[in-house]
């Protein structure tokens, strides 16, 4: 199936953080395309995977990086196609503020929603949610998937009662 989601990271070694979403999307039967791009070593290439991809099928980038942390806010200065930004904790972050401070702090027009410090299931969570907008199925499956979560914490709390 022609990828739908485009999951971006500044680096390979983001990748076991950034699996969680794709676990999240397969779930979901959503499809996905993965790459390991730098908006500093490589920003020619995320300039034409950004600007490129509404022509390729891409609804939602899913963007993930460590440290300055620019590239979710790169793809979106290239793109009108909803970035979501994943700050991820990496061996040369600020205890991962600086990720989500480069993230978080976009100027005005150029917008990426941003989820939690390594919360790449989260950022597989929204795209799903906003892909579902326009496609019933997806929207059922996600309400059947809250619905789980709804009945595991029940279930807990009824344990928890004895």
């Amino acid at each position: 199936m022609k990828p739908i989601v485009s999951i971006i990271m500044g680096s390979v070694s983001d990748f076991p953080i950034m699996e969680e979403a794709i676990k999240f999307l397969e779930e979901m039967q959503i499809p996905w395309e993965c790459n390991a791009l730098s908006a500093h070593r490589t920003p020619e290439l995320v300039l034409d995977l950004s600007k490129k991809a509404k022509e390729r099928g891409i609804k939602v980038f899913i963007a993930g990086a460590g440290g300055a942390a620019h590239l979710p806010g790169v793809v979106a200065a290239c793109t009108s196609i909803p970035v979501i930004g994943v700050p991820i904790k990496a061996s040369i972050s600020i205890d991962g503020w600086d990720s989500i401070l480069s993230i978080l702090q976009m100027p005005a027009g150029i917008p990426v929603a941003t989820v939690a410090l390594n919360g790449a299931r989260n950022a597989g969570i929204l795209a799903a949610q906003i892909i579902a907008t326009g496609e019933e199925i997806l929207y059922q499956k996600l309400m059947v998937f809250k619905e789980s979560m709804k009945k595991k914490v029940i279930e807990a709390n009824q344990k928890l009662q004895g």
